[in-house]
């Protein structure tokens, strides 16, 4: 597998010069500045390049191996670059200082995440789902919790797992039938299975953190009977050292297409007495507890997607400069390299235009969580929050279908030896598969974006970020040399917007309107994504312009403005005839019938 070298030259265009270092100038970061978060990329850069790259492939033919006993050993070298990784602070990169991270802005965060993803996706699941647990117990666990968790969750030495998923309860986690008796002494007793637990047991860390979706056997049926608990691997003494094996086992781990260094577990509470665990927060509130988290890891599961189709692209491009076929098409030598022939360029500059899209509105996404979270005016958190509301379920869903398609690519531009194990294209695409599904399908996604950030604020949210695009068409059609970016990119914003009008009507029928938008949850989503993610390559070639009209003349920024011009003429478009199927209705969705096929 070609070397993977972190794309530190392109994550600091996205972070210096279409953000402008915007998060750094909120209260809580005055002590980070651009050399610090510079300084903080290269040291990652370095850890997941030399480091965790280096075991992506091993990892992937090794696979984890579960003993007798139910523990699980993860790949070779795993542990020690997870310790690396712990050792070196960065577990604790975005988390706030009272809490003891380095408090640094999410954005920059985000960054150092997308990084390690595309070094070993596998590993990267590990801090990413402890990352998550973090959140919640911030959010929501008590004051006891807080002190005798946190510390080693932000840390490293311990890490956390999200237990949702039962074999009844998939996407409906109503079905949830996992039991927590109480206990005299405010513990409880947890009985049940989880599925597809990542990370749910491993040899990676001290302690695990199991946060379990459970409900009292007096609890009302429905969402409203579920709460949330805190169940440790091991059981800690007052003293913050750790005692005996709590009763939770893993079962098995499943075998699975990808990411196959990531211990997938199956977990079981409770074949003894019972595995002991305790409340964290209110009562029958533990589904919207455990979206804390989940909100959390939908938006690092669209970076994840990223990490991986940046490493397609270096991938693909490596092979394309080296492998020799036919005769040029331009300067008619033979044994050219195939990046010579146009339709190897055309999937070489569409996995590239992609990726740099998908980085810039994850991290323009991260931006506003930084808002949403610091800013000194409570209403500036209000619409910063909103925004977010919008974009996390476009950034875990179109980012993770287009690093699909962008590793897919990869495999094409290689040939029959993309089809090859030994080459390592065909792990990107197998590992990226899993991203469209987890945390919340991407049809999940889709609806939570048509039929719930949509309806909940009538379009208001995403009507002020259409606002943007089309002030962004504007600054292009006013450069003579981006007018046509400007026309097309104003032209996309006219079908979001009119889209966005059918599916609100929609939603508001009264009788078809849950259906309607479950029709159109997935195309209109689709939409957005196209259509946010050719607004910020636009904000890209205003701003690469800009450098090379001021004497900056690199190939770096020429290579931005040939990313703008495929995404917005013709990348765009192909999200743009999404707006079509929408207005075409759901007459065949409705009619059809699968058991007549």
């Amino acid at each position: 597998m070609t070397p993977f070298a972190a794309p530190v030259r392109d994550l600091r265009f996205v972070l210096e010069e279409l953000l402008e270092h915007g998060s750094l100038s909120l209260p809580g970061f005055e002590e980070a500045s651009p050399d610090l978060v510079e300084a903080v990329l290269e040291e990652a850069a370095r850890l997941a390049g030399e480091v965790w790259a280096p075991l992506n492939a091993s990892g992937d033919r090794q696979g984890c191996t579960r003993r007798d006993d139910g523990s699980v050993t993860v790949p070779e070298g795993f542990a020690d670059a997870y310790r690396a990784y712990a050792e070196g602070g960065w577990n604790g990169i975005g988390v706030s200082e009272a809490l003891g991270g380095q408090g640094l802005p999410e954005v920059v965060a985000s960054a150092v995440q997308e990084m390690l993803h595309g070094a070993n996706m596998a590993l990267g699941l590990c801090p990413m789902l402890t990352a998550g647990a973090i959140e919640a117990l911030a959010h929501h666990g008590s004051d006891e919790q807080q002190a005798t968790y946190l510390p080693k969750l932000v840390e490293g030495t311990w890490t956390g797992t999200m237990n949702l998923t039962e074999p009844q309860a998939g996407s409906d986690l109503s079905k949830v039938r996992t039991r927590a008796v109480p206990q005299e002494d405010g513990s409880y007793r947890l009985f049940g299975q989880k599925i597809y637990i990542t990370w749910g047991e491993h040899d990676a860390a001290e302690n695990i953190i199991h946060l379990v979706l459970a409900r009292k056997p007096d609890a009302p049926e429905g969402n409203k009977g579920i709460s949330l608990f805190l169940v440790p691997k091991f059981l800690v003494h007052e003293d913050g050292s750790l005692g005996e094996r709590n009763d939770v086992t893993c079962a098995s781990i499943e075998h699975k297409l990808g990411i196959h260094g990531s211990p997938t577990c199956t977990l079981s509470f409770g074949e003894g007495e019972g595995a002991i665990g305790y409340r964290v927060g209110e009562e029958g509130r533990g589904l919207n507890h455990m979206f804390t988290m989940m909100n959390e890891a939908r938006h690092k599961v669209g970076i994840q997607g990223i990490g991986v189709a940046e490493r397609a692209c270096q991938h693909a491009f490596a092979y394309a400069l080296d492998r020799t076929q036919g005769r040029s098409p331009r300067s008619g030598r033979s044994d050219c390299t195939i990046s010579d022939h146009l339709d190897v360029r055309r999937m070489l500059l569409s996995m590239r235009a992609r990726t740099d899209a998908l980085r810039a509105l994850a991290l323009y996404c991260a931006a506003q969580l930084d808002l949403a979270r610091h800013a000194a005016d409570e209403g500036e958190r209000a619409a910063a929050q909103a925004r977010v509301d919008v974009l996390i379920p476009v950034v875990k869903s179109f980012s993770t279908d287009q690093a699909v398609e962008v590793a897919s690519l990869g495999i094409q531009v290689h040939g029959g030896m993309g089809f090859i194990e030994e080459t390592g294209a065909a792990q990107l695409l197998r590992d990226a598969r899993i991203a469209p599904i987890y945390e919340g399908t991407n049809g999940i996604q889709a609806l939570d974006l048509a039929g719930r950030k949509l309806q909940r604020d009538g379009g208001a949210a995403l009507e002020g970020l259409i606002d943007r695009v089309e002030a962004t068409a504007a600054a292009l059609a006013a450069n003579a040399d981006h007018a046509a970016l400007g026309e097309s990119l104003a032209a996309g914003a006219a079908d979001l917007r009119a889209a966005m009008a059918v599916v609100l009507e929609a939603g508001a029928d009264p009788e078809q309107g849950a259906d309607a938008v479950q029709a159109y949850a997935t195309p209109f989503l689709n939409l957005a994504g196209h259509v946010l993610c050719a607004w910020q390559m636009g904000e890209a070639a205003l701003k690469a312009s800009a450098a090379i009209a001021n004497g900056r003349d690199e190939p770096f920024y020429r290579a931005k403005q040939q990313s703008a011009d495929y995404a917005i003429r013709q990348w765009l478009p192909v999200g743009r005839a999404q707006r079509a199927v929408i207005e075409a209705g759901m007459a065949s969705l409705a009619a059809f019938d699968a058991a007549a096929q």
